[in-house]
């Protein structure tokens, strides 16, 4: 089998958009620039509506994409199909050399960035006493143990301070030297977050650089437990669960004295873990609390003593919660001149207000209420407004959107914060609120629904701007004229990996009719980062959302590029029926619009799923139709994709001579458009093919001129399969010396890639030659390609198969 290259989507001039003046002569440029990149000067394909840049596949047409995107900035969609994936081996035409990418990830976030601990904490001196016994790893449960504790209670009870307390109390006497991982599951929150963005998020703390984190949530568990039997002991705190299924796949096997740590509103006795129940504070904690945290504020400040039964009576309202405490002794520390009896009379009312709620919902309401009617008017409208932020924290930049400000509301965040109604959050410049303080604050936002709808339209208009900006930043090559935002990739995927959780709940907006179309521009921009940073949930979530937009406002073109990308993405996974089908819908709509170009990277992608799934017979008819729609646009790099994919399923059905003419072809019409990385995968290929032929020479020759190129783009993946196909063809000329330092260099290339199995079996293959040489005629086994079962893990490879390379 062979390397497989996907086909690729162009932007385009959506219906209606007129083009004139600079940003019309740009985009005659561009398509001028495309006719002499792929020859002919051929027209390139329509799009009803608009015009279609060809191809998209190689250096130059990369460029013509993105000039094209640039001249209808805020018009046009971008597709993606040249699906890149150096573990499956897939390529992409404008793919800067993968190290550069792993040098430009954000740094992983601090094993010991815990909460700063609550101020004024009292009166739980015996839970937290039950919490240290449980971490202390002198304790009960020995070596193997995997001890669990879970503490519950009504929402504003205190569990995070207790939890974030014992933390902090368990890293100062040293249990954890392997750190303190801290990770909000926001279980209550309409979008909670799920076992696999969990374990992605704690793989990433501890130091798995994000495009080597697995796909499925089973290898993600995996590699977690692999990642944490070598660590010394950590401490997992895993904040405001909903349910035992959150927490499951977050438990480290045994072997270490490893703890985790939960707070949930919930009993989580499923989880068979150690429970530690909270109930209200007592009324003289409730007292002790409030003058507690006066006087951090204010040493001198005497209220509480001097008004004891004013202050007795606010903590009754307060419900003893200690959230609604704190929000309370916030609004006595901005007025020093107010009595506690005067702010326990105003709670008093708010209190009244809310006769229809449960006691526990009443009390920490009613806080609200009163915080929120003191606040000047831009702090509350900043309150209502950050609510709306659709990830579990909002930076600076997003809040100065949200509320229409050329400037970030520092200062009234701030405030904010002093009235403990917003809290710093993990990342540096970005807030965030308890869910019962944003749920508050969306209610509130729902009483003004046009400045409501205003803000979001607004956000959504920021995040596709940015999201477009960071995108042409990313996929910029030399030669291609410099894009105007975002100075280096680092910047751009700094702002992507920050604004991440918010971009994806942002694009799944399209599902409300009234925020379809930039909904959906917005997912589409989206693409190319998560597939880089192999986020592939969120991947085929903003996909779908995209689609179900497109579709519900007639726009089929966008329905289209969303089906396109929606079916990468399940390929990526092992869904490929589900794959096939989305294909097989995008190829329909290219159809009914007209648009070959379109239409030919549909056959082509629906090729790769039909051959993954066994299917190859209409493989080979999908990657003919993609050939030959090409071939008549002129489009030489998807030709030579075509002409690739082709090879592979001559190969696989054993019609070498065809699978050699195919190879030769696609070699070349990359060679023609300086597609170095495609040309590599045909050399690779054409290796390997010469090498089942027994000429040997021409096969090292070919195979070296692949590693040659792709060593030079710094695939990792590509090198090692490579490599490993050399040590392959030495073995077969019993030249086993050469063959296994080809092995051990393979091994070494995978493990750079994140590839373990495949390094275990290159070691183990170089192992193997240390023996003794026995004669033989049977040709070194080696890997195939990495296939996806229906559990999304690669097939082992069977003990005959020719030799891989990258899909």
């Amino acid at each position: 089998m062979g390397d497989r290259t996907p086909g690729g989507r162009p932007a385009r001039v959506p219906e209606g958009h007129a083009v004139r003046g600079g940003p019309a002569r740009l985009l005659r440029r561009a398509v001028e620039r495309a006719r002499r990149v792929l020859g002919g000067g051929r027209r390139l394909g329509r799009a009803r509506g608009g015009v279609r840049a060809g191809g998209g596949h190689g250096r130059g047409a990369g460029g013509v994409r993105r000039a094209v995107r640039r001249a209808v900035r805020d018009g046009g969609r971008g597709r993606v199909s040249d699906v890149v994936d150096f573990r499956g081996g897939d390529f992409r035409g404008p793919v800067i050399g993968k190290a550069e990418y792993r040098q430009q990830a954000p740094a992983p976030t601090a094993l010991d960035a815990l909460p700063p601990p609550a101020a004024g904490f009292t009166g739980r001196d015996e839970e937290l006493g039950r919490l240290r016994a449980a971490l202390d790893p002198s304790g009960a449960g020995g070596e193997q143990a995997v001890l669990v504790t879970a503490v519950s209670g009504l929402g504003g009870i205190g569990k995070t301070a207790l939890a974030v307390r014992a933390a902090y109390a368990a890293r100062e006497e040293g249990w954890f030297p392997g750190g303190v991982l801290f990770l909000d599951l926001h279980g209550y929150d309409d979008a909670p977050v799920t076992a696999d963005q969990a374990l992605q998020s704690l793989l990433r703390a501890l130091g798995v650089e994000p495009e080597h984190i697995p796909v499925t949530a089973d290898e993600r568990a995996g590699l977690y437990r692999s990642v944490l039997a070598d660590r010394e002991p950590v401490l997992i705190l895993a904040d405001n669960a909903s349910s035992p299924d959150q927490v499951r796949p977050l438990l480290p096997g045994g072997g270490r004295r490893h703890r985790v740590l939960v707070t949930s509103r919930d009993r989580l006795a499923a989880l068979g873990a150690r429970l530690v129940q909270l109930d209200q504070l007592t009324p003289g904690a409730a007292y002790e609390l409030l003058d507690r945290a006066l006087r951090i504020a204010d040493p001198e400040d005497d209220r509480v003593v001097e008004e004891p039964e004013a202050a007795a009576r606010l903590a009754e309202l307060c419900g003893y919660l200690p959230l609604a405490l704190q929000i309370a002794v916030a609004l006595l520390a901005e007025d020093p001149g107010k009595a506690v009896a005067e702010l326990a009379d105003e709670l008093g009312t708010s209190y009244d207000r809310l006769a229809a709620l449960d006691d526990g919902d009443r009390s920490v309401r009613a806080a609200f209420d009163l915080s929120y009617r003191r606040l000047p008017a831009g702090q509350a409208r900043l309150l209502s407004l950050l609510a709306l932020a659709p990830g579990p924290e909002a930076s600076e930049e997003v809040a100065a959107v949200l509320v229409g400000a050329e400037e970030p509301p520092v200062a009234d965040l701030k405030a904010l914060a002093r009235a403990h109604l917003v809290e710093r959050g993990n990342s540096r410049g970005c807030w965030r609120m308890h869910d019962l303080v944003r749920a508050f604050g969306a209610g509130v936002a729902a009483g003004d629904p046009e400045a409501r709808d205003a803000a979001r339209e607004r956000l959504l208009a920021h995040y596709y701007r940015c999201a477009d900006a960071a995108d042409d930043r990313l996929q910029w090559l030399p030669g291609d004229p410099e894009p105007a935002h975002f100075a280096t990739r680092a910047e751009a995927l700094a702002w992507l990996d920050r604004e991440c959780a918010g971009l994806v709940a942002a694009a799944q907006w399209g599902r409300e009719k009234r925020y379809a179309a930039m909904a959906s521009r917005l997912a589409l921009c989206l693409w190319w980062y998560l597939d880089w940073r192999r986020n592939f949930d969120d991947l085929i979530g903003v996909s779908s959302a995209a689609q179900e937009a497109s579709h519900g406002v007639g726009d089929r073109e966008g329905e289209a590029m969303a089906w396109n990308n929606l079916g990468l993405g399940l390929r990526q996974v092992g869904r490929v029926e589900e794959a096939i089908d989305a294909h097989v819908r995008d190829r329909d709509l290219c159809q009914v619009l007209d648009d070959p170009a379109g239409e030919a990277t549909a056959w082509n992608n629906l090729g790769t799923a039909l051959e993954l799934a066994g299917r190859l017979e209409e493989a080979m008819n999908a990657y003919e139709r993609s050939r030959d729609l090409c071939h008549a646009l002129g489009d030489r790099s998807g030709e030579g994709m075509a002409w690739n994919n082709l090879g592979i399923v001559f190969a696989a059905t054993g019609r070498t001579e065809e699978a050699m003419d195919a190879y030769n072809r696609s070699r070349d019409l990359h060679h023609s458009v300086g597609d170095r990385r495609r040309e590599a995968a045909a050399w690779n290929n054409i290796g390997n093919v010469l090498r089942t032929e027994n000429q040997v020479g021409r096969a090292m020759e070919a195979l070296r001129k692949a590693l040659s190129i792709r060593s030079e783009y710094e695939d990792w993946y590509g090198v090692a399969q490579t490599l490993g196909n050399l040590g392959g063809t030495y073995e077969d000329t019993r030249r086993q010396a050469e063959a296994r330092s080809y092995y051990l260099q393979a091994a070494d290339a995978f493990t750079r890639a994140n590839a373990p199995q495949e390094a275990a079996r290159a070691r183990a293959r170089a192992a193997a030659l240390t023996a003794p040489a026995t004669p033989t005629d049977t040709p070194a086994p080696a890997a195939p390609p990495a296939r996806t079962t229906d559990s999304g893990r690669p097939s082992p490879p069977p003990p005959d198969a020719p030799d891989s390379a990258a899909r």
